[in-house]
């Protein structure tokens, strides 16, 4: 309940209080909602070199409180502000705890007014904020129930600027960017470029892409140019381009994904190995604390038991090259118990077996998994599963490219998340852009095969030794 106190009812002082632990979140969620963003607040690089050495809270985050104070608390419901002045004495910092305490120092009659003293005070007792706060207390008492106020989420996109953040080390890797000839293609292979990500060669009718170049102002001066009349010959030159060692990637461009990735299997002049090719989507789901790889979700489209060894130990290779050092393995069905009439569940018991005995290396795989015991401690908790990768997992693979496909577009327009996604499994990794695709994912994902172009050249120097 929230109850006022009526002018009538204030004594000369009469204090009312309350304190706040300051968060990352807070500072966020008062930026956006100001308009403050100044680098004081929210760039740790930047606040490292200021005055205070260190991200501070908004001055008038501390201001707030006393606002929430008179407003909720002394004299409560009904109360008007009409004037505040405020010395802001110390920075506030991440985590401090302030505690605002308001007394209430004259009464003015003919209009209800009432001045009230205002100080702000750090756990460790020192004033950060003082003043006077002048008001229209309430003649009329009122008691409700307080107002339940919506959850709000803060989304970032810290998982894709450390993703990001992994590759400034790193040169920039000849792609082979296939038939580009459409402005989303284009301009993604030139920011890329641009970001040091990838050197790209732009494969396609020449002529075409530079007329697409000059219509959205795009600048590719830079970049070499291989001129082919149409897409099928764009795929076959690309995929020859990886084969002999020239480029390190493959980009697709504006041509259909089925058309490139024919050149990619084709067996006397493609890029096969020994692993079965699949698609990996690397998610930052702002509800989940750690990056969450979702396999396979655009190329196997009803993979088979012996696929999904290779399909998850793909995924389990791709992890480490995150920085995931033993991935654990979620492999999902629609119930967490083995059902003879439910063919994911037998395939998820073998594969976990398998991994037992050393078929499936670097990882810990347990299965089958439910999505919500996959994902959710407390929901494993409930139905009684004791494992090392309910609740936490890093991979999920799903029963068929439908149900993958299906939970990393929820994922993506549902949950807000950040998704980067490549192919795996061929001589080079293939980046598989989409029209859709934002910027963020773009880059996500060249830098994705950034990273797995880099563990490549370091496994090929390793075995050469």
């Amino acid at each position: 309940m929230i109850e006022n106190v009526t002018f009538e009812e204030i004594q000369i002082g009469q204090q009312a209080s309350l304190s706040r632990r300051l968060t990352m979140s807070d500072i966020e969620l008062f930026a956006t909602v100001s308009g403050d963003i100044n680098p004081a607040h929210l760039d740790e690089e930047y606040a490292a070199d200021s005055q205070f050495h260190k991200v501070i809270g908004h001055g008038m985050w501390s201001g707030s409180l006393i606002s929430a104070v008179l407003g909720t608390l002394l004299p409560g419901p009904g109360t008007i502000y009409i004037g505040q002045d405020l010395r802001f004495k110390r920075p506030v910092g991440l985590g401090d705890v302030i505690t605002v305490t308001v007394t209430a120092k004259e009464k003015h009659g003919e209009k209800n007014i009432v001045v009230f003293d205002c100080v702000a005070r750090n756990q460790d007792g020192k004033e950060v904020v003082s003043g006077l706060a002048e008001v229209i207390a309430p003649t009329k008492k009122v008691r409700r129930a307080a107002h339940e106020l919506p959850q709000v989420q803060v989304i970032r996109h810290d998982g894709h600027d450390e993703l990001l953040g992994k590759t400034e080390s790193l040169p920039p890797v000849p792609t082979a960017v296939v038939h580009p000839c459409d402005e989303s293609s284009l301009k993604g292979a030139v920011e890329a470029a641009e970001a040091n990500l990838i050197d790209p060669v732009l494969i396609g009718p020449a002529s075409k892409i530079r007329s697409v170049a000059e219509a959205h102002g795009l600048d590719i001066g830079r970049y070499r140019i291989v001129d082919v009349p149409h897409s099928h010959a764009s795929a076959e030159t690309g995929v020859r381009l990886a084969r002999s060692g020239e480029c390190e990637a493959v980009m697709k461009g504006s041509l259909h994904t089925d058309e490139l990735m024919a050149e990619v299997v084709r067996k006397e002049t493609g890029l096969r190995t020994g692993r079965r090719l699949s698609h990996v989507f690397v998610m930052n789901v702002p509800t989940y604390p750690r990056t969450l790889l979702i396999t396979d979700a655009a190329i196997n489209i009803y993979p088979t038991l012996e696929d999904k060894v290779d399909i998850v130990q793909n995924a389990i290779d791709l992890a480490k090259v995150l920085g995931v050092e033993t991935p654990r393995v979620a492999i999902l069905s629609a119930v967490e118990t083995v059902n003879p009439k439910i063919a994911s569940t037998l395939e998820a018991a073998a594969l976990c077996k398998m991994a037992d005995r050393g078929q499936i290396k670097g990882g810990i795989l347990d299965g089958p998994l439910a999505f919500d015991n996959a994902i959710s401690l407390e929901a494993a908790r409930t139905k009684g599963i004791t494992s090392e990768v309910a609740g936490q997992a890093d991979i999920l693979l799903v029963p068929d490219l439908e149900a993958g496909n299906m939970l990393a577009k929820q994922l993506s327009f549902l949950a807000n998340s950040d998704a980067a996604g490549i192919v795996l499994g061929a001589r080079v990794p293939i980046i598989l852009t989409s029209r859709a695709d934002n910027v963020r994912t773009r880059l996500a994902s060249c830098a994705v095969a950034v990273l797995a172009a880099a563990a490549r050249r370091r496994g090929a120097a390793a075995a050469a030794e």
